[in-house]
């Protein structure tokens, strides 16, 4: 019997555990095993179910709340864990998203796309913007691309910094007021070092193919609009959403996860300290000296807690983990009366730029974003606190930060100067978000080219190629692939995810 041990239980590394108890049942001589320093699986997908005082309860996620349609694989997962009927969509009805500006809450102007202007009326008429700021965002229309990619050339050999490309095409405003909350806001980056080309190549793309930003999100927003009405709703259909999450909240993704890899498979509260082949053999630490033998290993934690255990499989690796930095930050949950809520609900979210100086970077209101996520008298926020510029936020103590994101919350919405929260909460996310800086692809692809030479060994998790939940179930589905074929494994899958040949 191979054993494999995978080190995180993370999306990422349950992805990986997953792909390997599906290769078991399919037939295949493999085990795995998940070791989890946390006493809880999941990573930063962490769902509490709070009780209110006076009856019902609150769904409360700390870390994601969300998942996108438009990548497969959490769906995909879902139905093969059974659980597809669970998930639900966004209250689009509601979906509106405000943007702070001095003491004024903006609403993000309709036909704004990422943070490209696809609808002239509302552009004109949004104070979001100034007049010579708008004029500016319009010249994107006449600018001329900065240089033709040569042919077979790609995104990646043209990288720039989303300040230089967006300040470049559409001027400081669109990066101040919209580029930066919104699509920095994504990954928690520094837009002056944030790689375009790892984060979001396809704005580069589109500058090659268009010649223009407004230009490619016009024919973007035309094919969706096609597509909707190629494919209309069924009756009795849920309606589609971009973003989904589930009933009970995102731990119901990771709960299930690992519920189908197996509870006698899955050890929580150890951290792992060592790691080191032997003899064509790999040989896993635990925190209290313990060694467990493996024949492969897929490693699936943050890049700085990779760093430390890397060392001991390749030094060039563990130098290329180290140089992909990582912020912090903290999510405050947070409920209150609704006769303290005088203002109104429809919209999901509030992003607060960096050049506003405020500590929160948003906020979201759950209890209009998702249905039964409050009793109904309630109203459940959720306030974000750190961000690359404001690390030493995230070190305040738990009562300080729910006063931070209270005062700003209750200052930001009108609400009364007393208004007290019925109760609140904190999740610290600890060097939780990698940064995708410039030269991020180059140091990834050495990684995978430095993995894929060490048998039975691979890495995963959102320091790599996406920070998004699909992204990191793929990431530890290629891992597993990878340590698999490297035991002379051959597990391939139809889309369903079923097993469909076996070898090895």
């Amino acid at each position: 019997m191979k054993r494999i041990v995978v080190i995180g239980g993370g999306v990422a590394g349950l992805g990986a555990a997953y792909r390997i108890a599906r290769a078991r049942a399919a037939g295949h001589d493999v085990e795995v095993l998940v070791v989890e320093r946390a006493q809880r699986l999941g990573g930063k997908l962490a769902t509490d179910l709070v009780p209110d005082p006076d009856g019902g309860r609150y769904v409360v996620d700390g870390g994601s709340d969300a998942f996108v349609s438009t990548k497969p694989a959490v769906r995909r997962v879902a139905t093969m864990l059974g659980i597809e009927d669970e998930i639900v969509p966004a209250c689009d009805e509601n979906k509106r998203t405000l943007i702070v500006k001095g003491r004024r809450l903006v609403e993000l102007p309709d036909g704004i796309m990422m943070f490209a202007p696809t609808k002239l009326l509302p552009l004109a008429t949004t104070p979001l913007y100034s007049w010579p700021g708008k004029l500016r965002m319009a010249l994107d229309l006449v600018i001329p691309r900065k240089e033709r990619w040569a042919p077979g050339e790609s995104a990646k050999d043209h990288d720039e910094t989303l300040e230089d490309f967006v300040v470049r095409r559409m001027g400081r405003e669109a990066l101040d007021r919209v580029a930066e909350p919104l699509v920095g806001g994504v990954h928690a980056s520094d837009p002056s070092v944030m790689s375009l080309a790892a984060t979001f190549p396809e704005f580069l793309e589109m500058e090659q193919k268009h010649g223009s930003l407004i230009r490619g999100f016009l024919e973007q927003r035309k094919a969706r609009e096609a597509m909707k009405a190629r494919q209309p709703a069924r009756p009795g259909q849920k309606p589609w959403s971009f973003f989904n999450t589930f009933v009970h909240g995102m731990q119901t993704l990771p709960d299930a996860m690992g519920d189908a890899v197996g509870t006698k498979n899955i050890t929580l509260g150890r951290a792992v300290t060592g790691l080191e082949r032997r003899s064509g053999s790999w040989r896993v630490t635990l925190d209290d000296g313990e060694e467990i033998p493996a024949d492969g290993v897929v490693l699936a934690v943050e890049a700085w807690a990779a760093v430390p255990l890397a060392a001991s499989v390749d030094e060039r690796i563990r130098e290329l983990m180290e140089q992909i930095p990582c912020s912090s930050s903290a999510t405050v949950p947070m409920a209150f009366a609704a006769k303290d809520c005088p203002f109104d609900l429809r919209w999901h979210g509030i992003l607060v730029p960096l050049v506003e100086k405020r500590p929160l970077l948003a906020v979201t209101l759950s209890s209009s974003k998702w249905p039964d996520r409050a009793p109904s008298d309630r109203i459940l926020l959720r306030g974000f606190i750190g961000g690359p510029r404001n690390q030493h936020l995230v070190d305040a103590s738990d009562a300080d930060l729910i006063e931070t994101a209270r005062r700003e919350i209750v200052g930001m919405l009108g609400m009364p100067d007393g208004a007290r929260p019925v109760f609140a909460r904190v999740y610290r996310w600890i060097g939780g978000m990698p940064q995708y800086t410039l030269g991020h692809l180059d140091r990834v692809e050495e990684i995978e080219t430095l993995t894929a030479a060490i048998p039975g060994f691979a890495m995963a998790g959102s320091a790599f190629r996406g920070v998004g939940i699909p992204n990191c179930i793929e990431s530890g589905e290629r891992a597993a692939d990878k340590v698999l074929s490297d035991l002379g494994i051959a597990h391939t899958e139809d889309r369903s995810g079923a097993g469909v040949r076996r070898s090895g």
